[in-house]
């Protein structure tokens, strides 16, 4: 999102000659009055005064200007006419105020986001406290070294959907992904989403933090199996919610209707030549989707595999073979494991089954089972301001393949 353009309520003030005494006296006195504390002067006199000095301000040098507003940054309570005014001014003269004012409320601080420059909004950033309503207003700028600073200010909060946002950010401004990983706020949706275009590290870091076990929903469930299978799995809802929740990964209606007599086998033959027909066919053996195996198998990074390999109980051969076959080198010109499959084996040995099939069975409600035609659509024509009609997995399909269709 391009930069608005710089606030400038003084267009004249630095042309002109250097103040009289009279005047820079006259604006310490002004805003000496509008410090006076409540005993002293009444709210009417207060705004009274406020007003007079908003207009001597706007003819004002800028040196004048920020001498009046190091004098106001430490009320407590301040006309809000001086303060909007203050805050769209430049950056040298808004300081005081964005680092030192007690006083700006949410509307203020959000005024300013919207309306002055980046370094403005960079300062706001750095504020204790900053409510979920100003880091909205911070995030919408698109500017991704404001986020970072907003990332770094553990004192922030940020809603749902700024949190959305930026992993949306985080694609297209790396920086932000390691940030994102230490908020409390982030949730497995979104961190499995980044996953697609996390690094090395923060793929390890995302498997380590957010790959948890279904054991406790297993344990809640369990005996919902079989009601659910005495009605013939009748109900949609409770049919994916218990897919996603139950142990066995393989599916093995699809053993009857595949060429191939077992996931084993069609794993040998992918060695030689990784085909569209046996992707799909790997898919629906592991209980996936075909759209779910394709992101797995052109990922460049190819951790998915490790992960595709140990939810089904593959052993780590099956990764060579799936390597092979998808034509990637395995050994450098001494012979040795290239980095790149010795990182994927590492992933293998490090995840545990139940988590493995957690990672999958999500990547597989997301970016499958969620892809309406209405989402699809708004993949291809980027329509942002649609997200809200979407739920999480839907969502999270919108940020990991938009790149897949085109947008």
């Amino acid at each position: 999102m391009s930069e608005p353009a710089p606030i400038a309520p003084f267009p004249q003030a630095e042309a002109q000659k250097p103040p009289a005494r009279s005047r820079a006296a006259l604006l310490k006195r002004l805003a000496d009055v509008v410090c006076l504390p409540a005993s002293r002067v009444n709210a009417f006199e207060r705004a009274m005064t406020a007003d007079l000095l908003v207009e001597m301000l706007r003819d004002a040098v800028t040196e004048e200007r920020e001498k009046v507003a190091r004098r106001l940054a430490n009320l407590v309570e301040m006309p809000g006419t001086l303060i909007r005014l203050i805050l769209r001014d430049e950056i040298s003269v808004a300081r005081a105020l964005l680092e030192n004012s007690p006083s700006l409320g949410d509307a203020d601080l959000i005024d300013c986001a919207r309306n002055a420059t980046t370094e403005h909004r960079r300062m706001i950033a750095q504020r204790r406290g900053v409510g979920e309503m100003v880091a909205e207003a911070l995030v919408e700028a698109g500017e991704a070294p404001v986020v970072e600073v907003l990332l770094r200010n553990e004192l922030v909060k940020f809603s749902h959907h700024t949190i959305e946002t930026v992993v949306a950010m985080s694609r297209d401004n790396p920086r932000l992904l390691p940030l994102l990983l230490r908020r409390a706020e982030l949730r497995p949706s979104h961190a499995y989403v980044m996953f697609w275009w996390a690094d090395a590290d923060a793929r390890k870091l995302i498997l380590q933090r957010f790959a948890v076990s279904r054991e406790i929903l297993q344990d809640a469930v369990g005996d919902l199996f079989a009601v659910a299978s005495e009605e013939g799995w009748q109900d949609p809802m409770s049919r994916k919610a218990l897919q996603f929740i139950e142990r066995r990964q393989r599916n093995r209606a699809a053993i009857a209707k595949s060429p191939f007599d077992s996931l084993d086998d069609a794993i040998a033959a992918a060695q030689n030549g990784m085909t569209r027909d046996v992707a799909e066919e790997i898919s629906y053996l592991s209980g996936l989707k075909p759209m779910t195996g394709a992101k797995i198998f052109t990922d460049p990074g190819g951790e998915p595999l490790a992960i595709l390999c140990k939810a089904t109980g593959l052993p780590r051969t099956a990764i060579k073979a799936l390597w092979r076959g998808l034509r990637r080198p395995e050994v450098d010109s001494t012979g040795a494991m290239v980095p790149a499959l010795e990182r994927v084996m590492a992933v293998f040995d490090m995840i545990a089954v139940d988590r493995a099939q957690t990672v999958l069975r999500y990547w597989n409600w997301s970016l499958s089972s969620a892809l309406t035609p209405a989402l699809l659509k708004a993949i291809r024509e980027g329509d942002e301001a649609a997200v809200d009609e979407y739920s999480v997995p839907q969502r999270a399909a919108m940020l990991a393949l938009s790149r897949d269709f085109g947008r």
